[in-house]
């Protein structure tokens, strides 16, 4: 479970307004990758306690509908939370490493205050936020800041491809949220590519080639 180790050693340092970063979609085939930046209230322990015993963690391991609550419980408390995004063709025209370093620096910018210092889910912001950060791998199992952020960022981008699905009928985007399950395959080799798939993606251009 994450906790609140990492957070302590920015407030050592005298950080107070410490923003979790992570990413959700960066794996997916279709949609755009959206970045979550959340910032804790540190001074307040009652709220920290709070979202430990509500079951915050890495999204990966919760439910959607346990997302869902969670997600209201981190946003009614969070000091602040940004959102960011980069569609499908700024994937494809940058890579999809550039994408989502784009996502989480227009994440970071929407936040109100603006944080201190960063804890960041894999990716390495330096070049992208002149701030103090440390980037650290399964972040979201690691930190309560990026597990809440890796809350908000999967709530997001699944609300928005369930959206998508009604303006693009037939791919099931409601159900797979994009990612390259069976059902994904085979809608993409009945109709192609939409104007919402990575078409820099292998898995997209093999299956495209061996429909021709």
């Amino acid at each position: 479970m994450p906790d609140l180790s990492l957070e302590q050693e920015w407030l050592a340092q005298g950080y107070t307004l410490v923003a979790g970063i992570d990413e959700a979609g960066r794996g997916a085939w279709a949609g755009p990758v959206v970045a979550a930046a959340v910032i804790l209230p540190l001074d307040r322990p009652e709220v920290l306690a709070e979202l430990l015993e509500a079951g915050v963690n890495d999204s990966k391991k919760l439910t959607a509908r346990k997302r869902q609550t969670l997600a209201d419980l981190i946003r009614a408390r969070a000091v602040a939370f940004g959102m960011g995004g980069a569609s499908a063709k700024h994937i494809d025209r940058d890579g999809i490493l550039a994408a989502t370093r784009t996502a989480m620096r227009r994440a970071v910018s929407m936040l109100r205050p603006q944080p201190q210092a960063l804890l960041i889910d894999a990716v390495d912001l330096r070049a992208a936020v002149p701030l103090p950060q440390k980037r650290l791998n399964f972040g979201d199992s690691i930190s309560l800041s990026i597990a809440a952020a890796s809350i908000l960022a999967k709530v997001s981008r699944d609300t928005f491809l369930t959206q998508l699905d009604d303006l693009y009928p037939g791919y099931a985007f409601a159900r797979h949220k994009g990612y390259g399950t069976r059902v994904h395959q085979a809608a993409l080799a009945q109709l192609g590519a939409s104007p919402i798939h990575r078409m820099s993606f292998k898995p997209i251009k093999e299956l495209l080639i061996a429909d021709c």
